[in-house]
């Protein structure tokens, strides 16, 4: 469970995900996806209930070693990308590396960039770069440190069939070929029964 200060409760159903794994939460705006999806990756701690990741109880960690947990093991593809805006495309990559305490490897921010159609922009600066090029950045940005589980919040929703096609494929092959697991949080019923395992939530209702 999980209440923001001064509203209400939300109650969330048992889940579970394989390694390697893919999975979509589906629901309606006021369901509580993305707070589940934020509960998940340690960026909200639940009022109740456990959250269980690679064997380690993820909601009794603290401070740096959570940080640096996630760091390691969890990517995020957020609905708008946070980048340094100061930096270039492979200098935000290099950073998301350094931040969780790993070492940079190039040769795979380099295959990573290539396989998302987006090598010739690695030293551009991301404040230069078209809103598709950055969703391409923020997925790579998300696999940069080859996680066990990539978490996306609606990655789909506001581009059109053929882009939402390409976007969630090279999630997929990405997710794939780094040994990620995936689950994707989305509203978009184009993604519908794309995975055999989803969660679907019901709008949150005061009590």
């Amino acid at each position: 469970m999980y209440q923001y200060p001064g509203g209400q409760m939300m109650h969330f159903p048992d889940f579970s995900q394989k390694q390697g794994e893919h999975a979509l939460i589906l629901g309606q705006s006021g369901s509580g996806k993305t707070s589940l999806l934020h509960l998940i990756g340690g960026l909200l701690r639940p009022a109740s209930g456990r959250i269980w990741l690679l064997g380690e109880d993820w909601t009794g960690m603290r401070g740096s070693q959570k940080d640096r947990f996630r760091g390691r093991h969890i990517g995020f593809v957020f609905q708008t990308p946070h980048f340094i805006p100061s930096l270039s495309v492979f200098e935000n990559l290099s950073m998301a590396a350094h931040f969780a305490g790993k070492r940079v490897e190039s040769g795979w921010i380099e295959h990573l960039l290539g396989t998302l159609g987006i090598a010739e922009k690695a030293d551009r600066g991301v404040n230069r770069l078209s809103i598709g090029e950055q969703q391409r950045v923020a997925i790579a940005r998300a696999l940069v440190n080859k996680p066990e589980l990539v978490l996306a919040d609606e990655p789909s929703s506001a581009l059109d069939d053929e882009s939402c096609e390409r976007v969630v494929g090279l999630l997929e092959s990405c997710a794939a070929e780094s040994g990620s697991s995936l689950l994707i949080v989305t509203h978009d019923n184009r993604l519908k029964g794309r995975y055999s395992k989803e969660l679907v939530l019901e709008k949150q209702m005061a009590v």
